[in-house]
């Protein structure tokens, strides 16, 4: 993809408008890849790692839960949620749903609303310890049990409960949230997180429900625990999910070894066991979101680590994620490796708008929750 480029600024953020040209690339792609069109590119929130989660409330308005410092969690900082309520062309700060203390971070989040239309955000992170020196940065000691927080006045204030997520299972760190918190269609709220065992040895991926608006969470299942047919990988880690049916869940999940690809998982007892199924993408394309658009498809939004195409790729489903489009890339002009982590929402016109992170470009070196609106081949 080649772009020219715009540099604009709003509310303090800059903000970087690419639209496409019709100048050849001079690094061709891969024949078997083909990208999407890009309607536009945008630095929407500078100087941030990010990770972003994006969850649409009933209003239109789109709030993005980020980590607030542009480290990879060798920082202390919070959970943030920006707003935009023009389709993603200027964002606000709006709130802090997971405050850290000090000598901590809160970066991890699963985040959505609930049948109230209040967002939700589940927050872990981790505590810290100074490094060898002032300037270096700080060490992982151990992970932070989970925060839930609720907002009703769309992220600006927040009630958090710091004991409404569950402890740590024996031997293994406490819960670290990831991806959306969905409503299912019994009623409930769900959720995955994840956890590493004390050794390091193997991740275990755990599937949540809450009876009450996303105050209070309860353990349901494990979808991979690094035994059986998970055992190859040594379970899973980062997670999204769907639900396709009354009692049926699909999963994409990363693995912890074996070339961190993604994994499809289906459910078809309302989340009760899991079944693995395939490898849904190459190694080194990680983790994913998975939402469903206005003709009823499901998107598939994914990480893509691979040198040569660093960002974002996407697949498609037009059977309830039975099976999957060839692959479309989406940005593949980042710096490096520490990039991705997609979140993706469908707008008005059709157009669907994917937030990402990113530690740089050739025109932006920082750090900067990155959003690329673009239209479905």
């Amino acid at each position: 993809m080649m772009y020219s480029w715009l540099i604009t600024t709003s509310m303090a953020i800059g903000i970087l408008l690419m639209q496409p040209t019709e100048e050849k690339s001079k690094s061709p792609l891969p024949k078997e890849k083909k990208s999407v069109e890009v309607l536009q590119r945008l630095v929407s929130i500078d100087n941030v790692c990010a990770w972003p989660n994006l969850t649409k409330l009933e209003d239109g308005s789109i709030h993005a839960s980020i980590f607030n410092q542009p480290s990879h969690a060798r920082r202390e900082g919070s959970v943030e949620v920006w707003s935009t309520k023009d389709g993603g062309l200027f964002w606000e700060k709006t709130g802090v749903p997971a405050a850290h203390d000090k000598g901590t971070n809160r970066m991890n989040v699963a985040a959505g609303s609930n049948q109230n239309d209040e967002l939700v955000v589940v927050a872990s992170g981790w505590e810290l310890k100074p490094g060898e020196t002032p300037d270096a940065p700080m060490d992982l000691v151990g992970v932070l049990r989970a925060w839930v927080s609720v907002s009703g006045d769309g992220g600006k204030k927040w009630k958090t409960y710091k004991n409404g997520f569950p402890e740590a299972e024996a031997g293994m760190t406490e819960f670290i949230p990831f991806g959306d918190i969905l409503p299912a269609q019994d009623g409930s709220l769900r959720l995955l997180a994840y956890a590493q065992s004390l050794d390091k040895e193997i991740n275990k991926v755990s599937l949540f429900r809450s009876d009450d608006q996303g105050k209070s969470w309860n353990w349901i299942s494990h979808l991979s625990d690094a035994s059986g047919p998970t055992a190859f990988a040594g379970g899973h880690n980062e997670t999204a999910f769907y639900q396709t049916g009354p009692k049926t869940w699909i999963a994409a999940a990363r693995r912890w070894k074996a070339g961190a690809a993604m994994d499809l998982f289906i459910s078809e007892d309302d989340g009760e066991s899991w079944k693995y199924l395939q490898q849904l993408t190459e190694e080194r394309q990680h983790p994913g979101h998975i939402t469903t658009m206005d003709n009823g498809d499901l998107l598939l939004t994914y990480g893509n680590r691979i040198p040569g195409e660093f960002g974002v790729a996407v697949k498609f489903s037009s059977d309830q994620g039975k099976t999957w489009s060839e692959e479309f890339l989406v940005v593949d002009d980042l710096k490096s490796s520490d990039c991705g982590y997609p979140s993706s929402v469908q707008l008005p016109d059709g157009s669907i708008m994917t937030a990402f992170y990113s530690n740089g470009n050739a025109v932006h070196d920082r750090y900067h929750m990155g959003t690329v609106i673009w239209k479905k081949p």
